[in-house]
């Protein structure tokens, strides 16, 4: 029997603490801020002070009932439902049907936005009657204690990027993979994005590293690679937004980083940045699941058969998560801007583009008009990528 490290440093919370961090979270001037300006936005801007003192008052009293992680997780998908009906048009999931709920699963998905990815992903799971996932958050996020707090809660686990040196780095990442491995075994399926940070160009893409560090704990002999994709069901899933709610901040990002040679966040701009992804509008939304990489629903496709490689798994990765994407009428527009026809192989995708929803478009509009003219290209390349990734990964389909 595998000697198990200390989880404590990167573990969700448990239902014993569950209680007492839900108290401390009450008190928190941050999380107050932010929920006044979720739970009454126009009150908030005129009476800030009093905003959040009632807003704080109202939390302690709802989430008094709160003893255990599933309350918790209960309690939020009541929010999530709401936010879901404010802040999109539609949500549309498919590939379910290829999931068991009796099953643990390695979720890696594109990353678009630091909450609602992994959060549409398991409101998802929880509506259609499966578990949800354990979710991996970098460090860089845990900076602020009700983030922290909050993430934990609600079955996050920490990604430990801040450390120094080759010894200390490769003990955070072995401890990490150590704890996906553990958390499978114990039947709990895991989130995971497909690389560091979202991808605010549009272009997805999978970073070998993560899965390098993921295999980590399925290393026996020169195995490592094979062992771990013949071990755990990877699911890839693709997430698409017909509207990007941070598009703005990750043009201007990108923009500064082009121009200087580098970015450097505010110290309260992640914050900033979930709650503008979890509360702007972003049209129409879609969710895909694709077949496991391992067990019957891929070996009957003959597929994902034997990855020794990172690289390839990357690859197929890639592949699978574009196939997923949907192209909404902000993209294609946004290809014709810089001068790219919609091509054959962006056509083959299911159903083809939805027609377009004139709220969006004017939305779409809107933004461009109010984006800084040096900024203006990134905005409309991070939607015009999309279109160029699924295109890229579909023409052999078409061909």
């Amino acid at each position: 029997m595998r000697e198990l490290p200390d989880f404590d440093a990167i573990r969700p919370y448990r239902d014993d603490e569950a209680a007492a961090v839900v108290a401390r979270l009450c008190r928190d001037p941050d999380l107050r801020r932010a929920a006044a300006v979720f739970f009454m936005p126009r009150f908030a801007r005129l009476l800030p002070e009093l905003a959040q003192t009632l807003v704080g008052r109202y939390v302690a009293v709802k989430t008094g009932h709160i003893h255990t992680v599933r309350d918790v997780q209960r309690w939020l998908t009541r929010h999530m439902a709401r936010i879901i009906n404010d802040s999109t048009d539609a949500l549309d999931v498919t590939g379910l049907q290829h999931l068991k709920r009796d099953v643990p699963y390695l979720f890696i998905s594109n990353h678009r936005d630091i909450v609602m990815d992994s959060a549409l992903l398991n409101f998802a799971l929880h509506q259609a009657g499966f578990e949800t996932t354990r979710t991996a958050v970098g460090d860089n996020l845990f900076t602020l204690p009700c983030a922290a707090d909050l993430m934990r809660l609600n079955k996050s686990f920490v990604v430990q990027r801040r450390v120094t040196g080759a010894k200390a780095l490769l003990k955070a990442v072995s401890l990490t993979s150590a704890y996906i491995r553990h958390s499978l075994e114990e039947g709990v399926s895991v989130w995971i994005a497909q690389r560091e940070g979202r991808a605010k160009d549009g272009y997805d893409s999978t970073d070998a590293a993560v899965l390098k560090m993921l295999a980590l704990a399925w290393r026996d002999g020169d195995s490592g690679m094979r062992a771990f994709v013949e071990n755990v069901r990877i699911v890839p899933v693709s997430v698409s937004y017909e509207l990007d709610a941070c598009d703005l901040r990750k043009a201007h990002e990108l923009c500064v980083a082009a121009e200087t040679g580098r970015y450097i966040k505010a110290p309260d701009e992640d914050l900033r940045s979930m709650v503008q992804g979890i509360v702007g509008y972003k049209g129409r939304v879609h969710l895909a699941f694709g077949a496991p990489f391992t067990g019957p629903e891929c070996s009957a496709r003959g597929r994902c058969s034997d990855y020794g490689d990172a690289d390839a798994l990357a690859a197929a990765l890639d592949a699978e998560i574009a196939r997923g994407l949907r192209l909404y009428p902000t993209h294609v527009d946004a290809a014709a801007r810089v001068g790219a026809d919609m091509p054959t192989a962006a056509r083959a995708q299911s159903g083809g583009v939805p027609a377009p929803n004139p709220r969006v478009m004017a939305a779409w509009q809107n933004r461009l008009a109010q984006c800084p003219g040096a900024e203006r290209p990134y905005l409309i390349a991070s939607y015009a990528n999309i279109v160029r990734n699924v295109s890229d990964h579909l023409a052999e389909v078409v061909a």
